[in-house]
């Protein structure tokens, strides 16, 4: 039987993704039999071995629970939260180029958010098993030698999972960081990724600071005098969209904005 890997991953399977869907058309229940006939395909099945097939299921996605004979879709109240009540995690990774595959990480910066303050930190490099190509050493000061005796991202997952738990993950242009982050994590588990959700700092700044030059990072920590020290660096940069982040808070704040279904629904 396939276990859960981590609490705060899910899984990409269509198998998975048919049978939320599923849950979500019927409002959330429905009998393992019906699962395992209109998701696996076999009709009118014995009840006990439809039990037996769902649970399955259940032991690779924390989303999905099983009530006796019932299979039941466990909404997360992530999108309902008070920021005030919410931890984020401010994440940037460094990496070999910008497309993946074949591009790995070679560094991960993180900070924790919490109550619009820095808590904690981690970071680390990471050895990404494949050569440094020299203009992305030259744009971040990472080199082959750097990484050579660096842990490998299977070596720092569980701790950066932990890190992470089920905080919100925020990145400057988030897109980018949870494609690299998501690719690794499937590179160890077939099919998974992270369950939490995030928000991106270049959305939010374009849209609670449409007035400034542009949204990069540079730009966007000039605006609220964010001191950007080592940039191309991840902790150096992860520390500054950090500080930038808290600016967003208090933006966002200030319009009476403060959980993440409305801040993701923002529009000027």
């Amino acid at each position: 039987m396939k276990m859960l890997p981590y609490p705060n991953l899910i899984s990409d399977s269509l198998l998975i993704s048919e049978t939320i869907q599923l849950l979500q058309s019927v409002g959330g229940r429905a009998s393992a039999v019906k699962v395992v006939d209109y998701v696996m395909k076999i009709s009118a099945p014995e009840p006990s071995l439809a039990k037996l097939l769902v649970a399955d299921l259940v032991n690779t996605d924390s989303r999905l629970r099983l009530n006796n004979n019932t299979l039941e879709l466990i909404e997360s109240n992530f999108e309902r939260r008070n920021f005030a009540e919410t931890d984020f995690v401010v994440f940037d990774l460094e990496t070999t180029g910008a497309k993946t595959p074949p591009c790995r990480i070679t560094e991960i910066g993180a900070y924790r958010v919490r109550n619009s303050e820095i808590t904690e930190e981690f970071q680390t490099l990471v050895n990404p098993e494949t050569p440094i190509p020299m203009f992305i050493s030259q744009l971040t000061g990472i080199t082959d030698k750097m990484v050579k005796n660096a842990p490998r991202f299977p070596e720092v997952a569980a701790d950066f999972l932990d890190f992470i738990g089920d905080s919100v993950l925020v990145a400057h242009n988030a897109h980018f960081d949870l494609r690299f982050l998501n690719h690794e994590i499937g590179k160890m588990f077939a099919e998974y990724r992270v369950a939490n959700p995030h928000l991106c700092t270049v959305k939010l700044s374009r849209k609670l600071l449409p007035h400034i030059e542009n949204h990069r990072l540079n730009t966007v920590a000039d605006y609220y005098s964010v001191a950007l020290v080592n940039h191309h660096r991840a902790a150096c940069d992860a520390f500054a969209t950090a500080h930038i982040f808290v600016n967003l808070l208090s933006e966002l704040d200030s319009l009476g904005i403060r959980d993440l279904a409305t801040a993701k629904k923002l529009k000027f």
